[in-house]
């Protein structure tokens, strides 16, 4: 498989990502970056995107109403848990979701399984606002 080819656009995103712990959708990517005095059209902040997300370099959230967001984070399979009122996430990792979704992969005759878990609640600080 081709390796795609490292564009100034292509860094300018990934060192906006780099730049932030938070998810970001790629409308506030694309703000960022205009802002930055980078010459970039939005079509090419979701390609990139989505390049990115496909090989493994970046994690994607889809809030309830639909938006995609995108947050470097760190290497190893790993989950989030995220609140719901300000944003703030968490991620979290451990053998208990593994062995779960292996065992209802198992139960159901289904192997070679991937998944993606995300928990969704308030954070303190939004539960006693």
């Amino acid at each position: 498989m081709n390796q795609p080819r490292t564009t100034r656009q292509r860094s300018a995103v990934r060192e906006a990502l780099a730049a932030t712990h938070e998810f970001r959708s790629a409308q506030e990517l694309h703000a960022e970056l205009l802002h930055r005095d980078e010459t970039i059209s939005l079509a090419t902040v979701y390609r990139t995107l989505a390049m990115l997300h496909e090989k493994g370099e970046i994690d994607q959230l889809v809030r309830d109403d639909g938006e995609a967001r995108y947050r470097r984070c760190s290497v190893g399979h790993h989950h989030h848990l995220v609140c719901r009122s300000c944003g703030r996430t968490v991620e979290i990792e451990g053998p208990a979701p593994e062995e779960w979704a292996t065992r209802v992969a198992e139960v159901h005759g289904f192997s070679q399984i991937t998944h993606t878990i995300e928990l969704s609640g308030l954070c303190s600080i939004c539960a006693t606002s």
